[in-house]
């Protein structure tokens, strides 16, 4: 290895996280001979890791399960290169020259560029049934899941424009979707809000929230309860969507990185640059409108070519 500052422990490109966007930075950084090290996080593979089926990323046209995918990524990123560390960064310095990060262990390493890909995670209602149906009927993405529900009655939680959206995407598969709003009204923008009120076949119920599912081994009922009358109904449904927001999982960079209200890393418009000289950000942790494993991909991929163009750079001899 390379050594600054009497490092050992330095790198030419640390990648913070794996998943899509991870796993494609690593192969686009390794097949540029920048060795990156990758420290895989709590959740090596991210959210594909909790998924089953997955029947719309190119290239896999029986479809795959999530964690055997994210085991092909892995493996066409180590046959180049990358070297995994399973563990979480949970400290970084990323204003300093050069980049320093400290792992679970209590390592210190030092890197010239990182690659932050460290995902986002959706909200939950917190409900005990939501783990028990987890892939099961349970889904937190709509666009993800709710092909494999086509002329069933489904749930959705939300009364924001994620919910809003997803409820009409859903529209189009199910016979019947029953959308929770625990308030009065939708806060989804107006044009979203009248769009979902004109769907025929979505049924809206006001202050209302979802309390427990049951099902043989699967969702088949959602049980609700109305927040003003405290009146309980049972929902017949074979799907339970929620769509409350994501967290992306940012916290250890607050202060350095630029993100916007809701911790999402705000990269430069068509890059995946950062504010800071050499942090480059890719995936769901700086995008909150896509979220799919194809998109988040595509940002590994540019922020790879991003970090090698800016270290190219920086190596580039000075002209008189």
């Amino acid at each position: 290895m390379s050594q600054a500052n009497g490092q050992s422990n330095h790198e030419k490109v640390i990648i913070i996280g794996s998943g899509p966007a991870g796993y494609t930075a690593a192969i686009y950084a390794a097949r540029a001979e920048l060795k990156p090290l990758m420290f895989s996080g709590m959740q090596p593979g991210g959210q594909l890791m909790i998924t089953t089926d997955v029947e719309n990323y190119p290239g896999y046209p029986e479809g795959i399960m999530g964690p055997e995918m994210m085991e092909d990524f892995r493996k066409q990123a180590e046959r180049f290169g990358t070297r995994i560390k399973y563990e979480p960064v949970v400290k970084v310095d990323l204003e300093s020259t050069p980049k320093r990060l400290w792992s679970d262990s209590g390592e210190e390493y030092t890197a010239d560029s990182v690659i932050i890909s460290t995902g986002a995670k959706a909200k939950w209602l917190g409900i005990e049934a939501e783990e028990k149906y987890a892939n099961k009927g349970v889904s937190a993405c709509a666009v993800c899941d709710g092909f494999f529900f086509r002329g069933k009655e489904v749930v959705i939680v939300g009364g924001g424009d994620t919910a809003a959206e997803e409820a009409l995407y859903l529209s189009k598969l199910a016979t019947t979707v029953h959308m929770l709003v625990r308030r009065d009204a939708l806060r989804a923008s107006k044009i979203m809000a009248a769009r979902v009120q004109a769907a025929e076949n979505v049924k809206v119920y006001w202050n209302t929230e979802a309390f427990d599912i049951s099902g043989d081994d699967k969702v088949e009922q959602v049980h609700v309860r109305n927040n003003k009358t405290g009146e309980e109904q049972a929902i017949d449904a074979s799907a339970f969507f929620v769509a409350i927001g994501h967290k992306p999982s940012t916290e250890i960079f607050d202060g350095q990185i630029t993100m916007d209200d809701a911790g999402y890393i705000i990269v430069d418009a068509g890059t995946s640059k950062t504010n800071l000289e050499g942090v480059f950000a890719c995936g769901d942790a700086a995008d909150k409108v896509y979220r799919q494993a194809v998109t988040a991909a595509g940002t590994g991929c540019m922020a790879a070519l991003d970090a090698e163009r800016w270290l190219a750079a920086q190596e580039a001899p000075v002209s008189a």
